[in-house]
């Protein structure tokens, strides 16, 4: 029996390892976003920064690993056994969870993860202990709901805490310095540079450091009786360092500032969130040895008191999963999708969003235009003006590419605000969400700045709101998956460990797999936006149009074949495969409509038929869109199919319509005006077999010769059609120019 606990106990460390890299990728948003957001220093001074940062940070971890012993249920009350279920139920629903939002990109919360995932595997014991037990017992009397209920607070409470205290800090601090900060760092940049890091001094080394594995009591009561000397000394000698550096070696006083800030908020997360990673398998190891140490003990009876007392944690445990988080920093492309996603939603100009509106969005924007103009009506127009001009952003440089998403100011504030927060938060030994932490003063800080303006603030809410949806769905799923975990190896015992262990790691490849094919899609976009210049716009616009005739073709082919043939499954595939075409579309607009912002006046007509022409590719498929919509909607609602003279006209057509675009593909490649003359004679052509064709139909449903669906389908298809012919045209006059 022994053997076997051990090799779950091998198991759970090795689930620590899984669980650290694929926590690491998702929390390495919380002390990168800011620096990477605001292009502080090169990525990997960054991320050697944050490394070190890691490194120190999982010393003062040792405190926390209580709430992964004790923190959720009480452990006296479960035996050996049990206690091993619900770790090895908790892992691997943590790690699976984990990797699965990292693969999406969405940034969500190792803490509120991991304590639903306990919380889930103890009921579920609990439940069947009590239903088997002869004994009547409360649910209440094995769950510790008066401390999980705290720690959820504790999370809840401080989500409103960093975003007011985020929001005032970064408006305050925009209002002294404005956006064209430069010289006022000549005079300013020093005292808050001072403040801001001594801020963190106070939070990191005086609060956070009572816990930590390498403090010693008689250390820790030195630091606390001379805690004011030691901040005096700290702001006197940062504020006169960089004063110094900035004057003598002109260095930006603000990037400093970031570069601290990131090495203490790395450090803050590796002292709260540890516990998330290696907390459970260092607690089955505990209990392990209790085990061993009590010969003769039967793992179903032998009770978990043990497990209730405090804890001084390893160094050497704390140090190696230090050194795993490093490497992981270094080598995750997952954490730099998620990070990703944080700096789209907090970045100071227009661009793509990612989210799309909701009435949710929409409603708040509503309010806050309306609470606007009411405050705007009460305020003096000289304060009005003064605060407006404190709030104008520098312009943008629009030919530059790979421009900051914010400024150093905004990151600053970020990086100080964050890890004040959470290093109180781990000095009161409450399990913060650095995740909730981070994001939410993101988003306030950028509120504050004004970058959620008219133009997208219904974008950014409506991601704001998808990711904290995102942590309440963590939350339900968590606590589901772990206790249908724990519910199978209950019943299912080593079986069931073993059949669930083997799932995890296929659902781990799987992800990986599908993260790797959208970073190589992503990957390609890029390298295609960064091939296109004001130069070589035309040809751009050329290609596309070429493989959007070549395509449009085919599938119109493909759909008539489909709906003569009912093959749902294939028109279902077509509408997919035109859907991809259709974002591509999007992402070519949007490339050509960037790219040329700013262009110069005698290029400014080449600028108008270059979006003319994507306008017009993007109208193309959505008709072939629409087509393809209403044929598959026909067919899955099992009406009617169309008769044999309706899909003769369409074949005429199609033949002609084929015709059409390949003559305008040829004259576009190269361009070739002795050919227009054919082509407006197949244009002419191709309408009026449409024209004949809807005369057709309508003598066909005058006779009653065909069924209301079909003839609405019909007519839908020619309709569309005819747009397909006129975009079409459209595309050759613009390319033609």
């Amino acid at each position: 029996m022994e053997t076997l606990y051990l090799i779950l106990i091998v198991i759970l460390f090795l689930l620590a390892i899984s669980d650290l890299i694929v926590g690491v990728s998702n929390d390495a948003v919380n002390f990168l976003n800011s620096a990477v957001g605001s292009k502080a220093a090169p990525l990997k001074i960054l991320m050697l920064v944050a490394a070190v940062g890691v490194l120190a940070g999982t010393v003062f971890s040792g405190g926390m690993m209580e709430v992964a012993r004790s923190g959720v249920f009480y452990p006296d009350k479960f035996t050996f056994a049990d206690i091993m279920l619900i770790f090895l139920a908790v892992m691997i629903t943590d790690v699976v969870l984990l990797d699965a939002f990292n693969t999406i990109g969405f940034p969500t919360s190792t803490t509120v993860s991991l304590i639903f995932e306990l919380l889930g595997a103890a009921v579920a014991i609990a439940v069947f202990k009590i239903a088997g037990g002869a004994e009547y017992a409360l649910l209440g009397e094995y769950i510790n709901s008066g401390k999980a209920l705290t720690v959820v607070s504790g999370i809840l409470v401080s989500v409103i805490i960093a975003f007011t205290v985020g929001a005032v800090i970064q408006y305050v601090t925009r209002l002294i310095f404005t956006f064209n900060y430069e010289n006022k760092l000549k005079y300013l940049g020093g005292l808050y540079g001072g403040i801001a890091i001594t801020t963190i001094v106070y939070f990191i080394l005086i609060k956070g450091a009572k816990d930590a594995a390498f403090m010693t009591p008689a250390n820790y009561q030195w630091v606390k009786e001379n805690s004011l000397h030691i901040l005096i000394f700290s702001f006197v000698s940062i504020t006169s360092l960089l004063y110094f550096i900035n004057i003598f070696f002109r260095i930006n006083v603000l990037k400093v500032v970031v570069l601290v800030g990131t090495f203490a908020l790395a450090m803050a997360f590796a002292g709260n969130d540890l516990v998330n990673f290696i907390g459970v398998p260092l607690a089955g190891y505990d209990s392990y040895i209790t085990y061993i140490n009590s010969p003769g003990a039967n793992p179903n009876t032998l009770t978990m008191e043990s497990l209730n007392g405090a804890v001084k944690t390893p160094i050497i445990f704390l140090l190696l999963s230090g050194v795993i988080m490093v490497i992981t920093l270094y080598k995750s492309r997952k954490a730099r999708t998620v990070i990703m996603t944080e700096v789209n939603l907090s970045r100071q100009d227009e661009g793509d969003e990612r989210f799309g509106s909701s009435a949710l969005s929409r409603g708040i924007v509503s309010i806050s235009i309306g609470l606007n103009r009411f405050v705007s009506g009460i305020l003096p127009e000289a304060s009005k003006d003064w605060i407006s001009k404190r709030f104008i952003p520098l312009p943008r440089k629009k030919k530059e590419k790979n421009q900051p998403a914010f400024d150093l100011l905004r990151a600053s504030v970020n990086l100080m605000v964050s890890s004040a927060l959470i290093a109180l938060g781990t000095s009161l030994k409450l399990p913060l969400s650095t995740t909730y932490v981070t994001f939410m003063v993101a988003m306030s800080t950028s509120l504050s700045d004004g970058a959620w303006d008219r133009e997208s603030a219904v974008y950014r809410i409506t991601g704001v709101f998808s990711v904290i949806g995102g942590w309440f769905f963590t939350a339900i799923s968590a606590f589901t998956i772990s206790f249908i975990l724990a519910s199978l190896f209950f019943y299912g015992g080593t079986i069931a460990i073993f059949v669930m262990i083997s799932v995890a790691i296929f659902m781990a490849y799987r992800t990986h797999r599908i993260h790797m094919k959208k970073e190589e899609t992503g990957k390609a976009s890029k390298e295609e936006e960064d091939a296109v210049t004001p130069a070589n716009v035309s040809e751009f616009c050329t290609k596309n149009a070429q493989e959007v005739f070549t395509k449009v073709n085919m599938y119109y082919n493909q759909i008539i074949e489909g709906t003569e043939n009912c093959t749902i499954t294939e028109l279902k595939n077509i509408r997919d495969n035109i859907a991809l075409l259709q974002k591509n579309a999007r992402m070519h607009r949007k490339i050509v409509s960037q790219l040329l912002k700013g262009t110069a006046e005698q290029d400014s007509e080449k600028a108008y038929f270059a979006i003319r022409t994507q306008d017009n590719l993007l109208e193309i498929i959505n008709c072939i869109s629409i087509f393809a919509g209403a044929s598959y909607n026909h067919l899955a609602n099992h009406h009617k199919p169309l008769n044999q003279m309706q899909l003769v006209e369409l074949k005429t057509i199609n033949e002609k319509l084929g015709g059409l675009l390949n003559g305008i593909t040829q004259i576009v490649k190269p361009i070739n005006n002795e050919a227009l003359d054919d082509i407006e004679q197949l244009k002419t052509t191709t309408e009026s077999v449409i024209e004949l064709s809807s005369k057709n139909e309508v003598k066909r449903i005058r006779e009653e010769l065909t069924g209301n669906r079909s003839s609405i389908l019909f007519m839908s298809i020619l309709q569309e059609t005819r747009n397909i012919v006129y975009f079409s045209t459209q595309v050759m006059q613009s390319l033609i120019k």
